[in-house]
């Protein structure tokens, strides 16, 4: 399916304005959702890291390391990725699987079209994006992280040289690419149960749910290697 969505490719002008509206759909639509969650997550790990931390033999500072650390080691590329193969998965397979339902994908292949380049391909494309909307769960996070602080009193000058201190930015560099891997994973999988779709309305719907299954399933299974790979 990778193979022929990266041949036989359709007219640029309208590969262009699908590209462009995958990113719209996909990735800019889900900047609001993950934002919110981003925000409050990173507040509730400051605040369950706090509460673990009461002796006061502990620096306050551990408070920021422990959640800059969780943020952007799991929680922002792995936690978030698994919610996205429910929002952008869910969507991906079901958009194709209606298509597939509907026949206009035995339309476009009568028309001459590579059905694959002209759905899949443009996806691939639009979740290169991706990392960006991970770099705003980090942000986020480490704010909502701050914030919370300052609502149970821990000096925000502690909070904010925990976040400083020991930073190793080869561990950004590893979130970024488990970002890469996922944001594939989130782009075909869905779409290999969307288009290979046998059934009718109703098998939509469980494709959809098979879609989201697996995807985390990989995703989860490839955060393991990576962080065996690149962190072990």
């Amino acid at each position: 399916m990778i193979r022929i969505s990266f041949s036989k490719y359709c007219k640029r002008k309208i590969l262009y304005k699908q590209i462009f509206k995958e990113i719209n759909d996909l990735v800019l639509d889900s900047i609001p959702i993950v934002s919110i969650l981003s925000f409050f997550i990173g507040g509730v790990v400051a605040i369950q890291m706090a509460l673990n931390l009461e002796s006061p033999l502990l620096s306050k500072t551990l408070i920021g390391f422990a959640t800059r650390q969780s943020v952007i080691l799991e929680f922002a590329p792995t936690f978030i990725s698994i919610i996205m193969a429910g929002k952008v998965g869910s969507y991906i397979s079901s958009s194709i699987g209606t298509m597939r339902v509907t026949e206009q994908i035995d339309a476009l292949e009568v028309m001459g079209i590579n059905s694959l380049n002209y759905l899949v391909f443009p996806k691939i494309i639009a979740m290169l994006l991706y990392p960006f909307v991970i770099t705003i769960s980090m942000f986020l996070g480490i704010i909502g992280g701050l914030l919370a602080m300052q609502l149970t009193g821990v000096p925000s000058e502690a909070y904010i040289e925990g976040i400083q201190s020991d930073f190793d930015g080869y561990h950004v560099t590893y979130s970024y690419v488990k970002t890469l891997v996922f944001s594939f994973v989130l782009a075909t999988v869905p779409a290999f149960h969307g288009y290979y779709l046998k059934g009718g309305a109703l098998d939509v719907g469980k494709a959809s749910t098979q879609s989201f299954y697996w995807t985390s399933i990989i995703i989860i299974i490839i955060n393991y290697i990576i962080t065996q790979l690149l962190l072990a």
